[in-house]
């Protein structure tokens, strides 16, 4: 049995550390109240080992074991 681990899509908003990118995930997330969408934005720290991707890339993100104290998720690729 495979572990389905979750994946976002988002876009490099900076490169300048060794081996890590910061990756925006935005989503339309509804108000409860007033039945509006409203963008709602959030930073992940992703690891990148070979220092491929930089910014303003689209890219896809996997979570996976901690690999630091603020990095759980790993670049999959480019989109």
């Amino acid at each position: 049995m495979e572990i389905q681990h979750r994946t976002l899509k988002g876009y490099v908003v900076s490169d300048k550390m060794d081996k890590t990118v910061v990756v925006e995930i935005s989503r339309m997330i509804k108000h409860p109240k007033y039945k509006k969408y409203y963008n709602s934005r959030k930073k992940y720290k992703a690891h990148d080992p070979a220092n491929e991707y930089h910014v303003g890339d689209k890219v896809v993100i996997r979570e996976t074991r901690p690999i630091s104290k603020d990095k759980r998720w790993i670049v999959v690729g480019k989109l």
